[in-house]
């Protein structure tokens, strides 16, 4: 049978138009501030690594990256793991009001956070949180659940029963039945879904612009790269900018590049019985 070239084709082209804005940015970023105005697609003539040092001092990057690192170590852990027993109960037990609590989580993923802004903000404000590092990763964990909890409840529904059932007769109680038998059997699910809320959660930016404005210490990465950019627009300090572009894009590159197998596997498995 002959094959339809306009997919690969439309795949390759995305590919490209996606990879080289950040493939330009990397390279602009070992540039200095002459080369970037005169020569802007051209290669650097040295790799100053000078300019990621800067990004990362004088420029408070590495502040902004610890804040968000500790914001979203707590925030996904809590995500994950709230949201797996959740997914756990609905996807594996019967109870009154579970396709009540089911839609419920499902009808929060279609809740955009900018609807909530106000009520969130006075929510926060008076649960003493306001401008605090745990009040934002609990917002993060409330925002990531219901997606959650959508995708794992899917996902625990095609594990086989069969081995459930032996773990029971062995006698395994409730909690390590799901903690010593399900979840390292949904862990491809589980690592899936953990990458695309860290994603969601390191890229977010309205919600520490409101929550957390007061003080810059506690400013994550996506606002630090914002006051960034406009302070270095007006000081014309070019090659720091990218440098901290650079700085921000690269761990999440890592990590979707370590865990691509498995990303893959576990949204392939979640679709099959």
């Amino acid at each position: 049978m002959k094959r339809n070239p306009f997919p690969q084709a439309m795949l390759v082209i995305w590919g490209v138009m996606t990879a080289l804005p950040l493939l330009w940015v990397v390279v602009t970023s070992f540039k200095d501030d002459a080369e970037i105005l005169n020569d802007p697609w051209g290669l650097p003539g040295e790799l100053r690594w000078s300019n990621f040092a800067r990004a990362w001092s004088h420029g408070n990057i590495g502040k902004y990256f610890l804040n968000s690192v500790t914001v979203l170590s707590v925030s996904i852990t809590l995500t994950m793991l709230l949201g797996a027993t959740a997914a756990y109960a609905l996807a594996r037990y019967d109870f009154p009001g579970k396709r009540f609590v089911y839609f419920l989580f499902v009808g929060g993923m279609m809740f955009p956070a900018f609807l909530a802004l106000v009520p969130l903000f006075f929510v926060v404000k008076n649960a003493g949180l306001l401008n605090t590092l745990p009040g934002l990763m609990l917002v993060y964990t409330a925002y990531s659940l219901p997606f959650t909890v959508f995708f794992l409840v899917a996902f625990f529904r095609t594990l086989p029963t069969q081995v459930a059932e032996a773990a029971m007769i062995d006698g395994c109680g409730p909690f390590a039945m799901f903690f010593k038998v399900m979840l390292p059997m949904a862990k491809p699910g589980l690592i899936s879904v953990a990458i695309f809320n860290l994603l969601g959660q390191w890229n977010q930016y309205l919600l520490p612009v409101v929550l957390v404005s007061d003080s810059e210490d506690k400013y994550v990465l996506a606002q630090g790269l914002a006051a960034l950019a406009v302070n270095e627009g007006y000081r014309g300090d070019y090659s720091r900018l990218f440098a901290g572009l650079t700085l921000a894009m690269l761990p999440v590159l890592i990590v979707y590049a370590v865990f691509q197998r498995q990303v893959q596997s576990g949204l392939t498995a979640g679709q099959l019985k």
